[in-house]
């Protein structure tokens, strides 16, 4: 059976007393929304800086490793030692430190905490502080150039030139590559950008000998003035729209697409108690409708934070070592602890994550990228509130019971608005239009009694 040619990508609110913590970070970390919940999902990290650049490229390819086959256009021929193949465990450490997060806080005690407030006010106050000859006779013909080849753990792997797109469309095809229809014109459009093709396939003798029963990820090192990542070869032969996570590791702050709009996911929403229970369900139809309300044509970010710590963490800050794998060349070596630990501390990393569903109709574009001086943190974070259930009475305590159910409503509305959700049945499942209070009162119901 051929190779099926795996495009790259597929390829791969309440009263002030009891929210003035809500917009800061922290919080009990309970939970993530990791990769994993999406469908033909691809990862690619990016490490640049002085248009030196690494990436590692993941797949979710499913079926007969003999059938995989990944190109992708690159800026140069690549030597040997310019390609590796990566430790998907690095790959997995860094989506599970980036991804979308559930936080828990708790209700201090209304009565205690206006006491300290009443305090903390007045202090304030005071202080205000090698080919046959046949076959490169073929290469010839079609305008094809093999310029280098090598096997590169269980990976054998081509760069390619062509003098035109259908000849190496054709090429290809007669090299075992299943070339969706309408390759062409995507291929000249690289050729006509003076790029190469990354080829490569899996050597089943290599990969026995190795004893990998999964494909790992393949790295590429390469100098370019060009900060981008091509797409649209992932989008001919697609069925369907695609998932992208983009890690982007740089040195100067937070990295945006310039030539699509580069959105940040609703963030610090406090939303109903039950979620706890099904956040992956949340956090896919809320990204679901964002992109609807981009019109299917927006890149989004999910994280964006200096690598030397997190609040909450959904998993520890990569090590020096891990970076390093990731392609971080900058960094000079750590001598202190890692804020919380005693790992090694990265040094000028900055990671931002930005999370894409493509097709080709919405993304016509390969992805623009332009690293930006911002280095405020960010991070998809929802917030589930549990409310104080203790008897103190202080006029505090009355005023926050008061507010309790508005919270609700509000929790309520944040939920549907975000994700799409019944609008009743969130209010079932939370049990507030089982009791006469569950519908909140308009604010002119609420100044004459009837």
């Amino acid at each position: 059976m051929s190779p099926v040619l795996v495009p790259l990508l597929t390829f791969v609110l309440s009263l002030l007393l009891w929210t003035s913590d809500t917009s800061a970070f922290c919080g009990f970390y309970v939970g993530k929304a990791d990769t994993q919940l999406f469908n033909k999902a691809s990862e690619v990290a990016i490490t640049r800086h002085d248009n030196k650049t690494v990436i590692t490229m993941a797949n979710d390819f499913k079926g007969d490793v003999k059938e995989f086959a990944m190109v992708v256009p690159v800026p140069t021929v690549l030597e040997k030692d310019q390609i590796h193949i990566g430790d998907p465990a690095v790959l997995k450490h860094l989506a599970d430190y980036s991804a979308p997060r559930l936080v828990e806080y708790f209700d201090e005690n209304p009565c205690v905490r206006y006491e300290l407030m009443e305090r903390r006010s007045l202090d304030m106050a005071k202080n205000m502080a090698p080919a046959s000859a046949s076959a490169r006779e073929r290469d010839t013909a079609l305008g094809v150039t093999v310029e280098a080849q090598y096997t590169i753990g269980e990976y054998d792997i081509l760069i390619l030139s062509a003098k035109e797109s259908h000849g190496l469309e054709t090429w290809l095809a007669e090299d075992g590559y299943k070339i969706p229809h309408g390759a062409s014109t995507v291929l000249h459009s690289y050729l006509k950008q003076d790029m190469k093709f990354f080829v490569a396939k899996v050597n089943l003798t290599e990969q026995s000998k190795l004893g990998f029963t999964h494909l790992r990820p393949i790295q590429i090192a390469f100098e370019s003035p060009k900060f981008m990542l091509p797409i649209r070869l992932g989008t001919i032969n697609a069925d369907g729209a695609q998932e992208l996570f983009i890690y982007t590791l740089t040195k100067q702050g937070r990295v945006e697409t310039t030539n699509y709009r580069t959105v940040r996911l609703p963030e610090a929403q406090e939303v109903p108690l039950y979620v706890k229970d099904k956040f992956g369900d949340f956090y896919r139809d809320l990204f679901t409708q964002q992109v609807k309300r981009e019109h299917e044509r927006g890149v989004f970010l999910e994280y964006a934070w200096d690598m030397t710590w997190c609040d909450p963490c959904a998993a520890n800050p990569l090590s020096a070592e891990e970076l390093k794998n990731l392609g971080i060349f900058w960094q000079e070596r750590p001598n202190g602890k890692q804020r919380g630990g005693t790992m090694p501390q990265a040094q000028n990393v900055f990671l931002t994550r930005l999370h894409v569903r493509y097709d080709a109709a919405h993304f016509p574009e390969d992805l623009m990228f332009q690293e930006t001086s911002d280095r405020n943190n960010f991070q998809a974070r929802y917030i589930l509130r549990h409310a104080w259930t203790g008897t103190d009475e202080c006029p505090a305590a009355t005023a926050y019971r008061q507010q309790l159910r508005e919270r609700y409503e509000h929790e309520a509305q944040t939920l549907a608005n975000l994700t799409g959700w019944n609008i009743g049945a969130i209010r079932n499942a939370m049990n507030l239009a089982s009791s006469p209070e569950g519908t909140v009162r308009k604010w002119y119901q609420q100044l004459w009694a009837n």
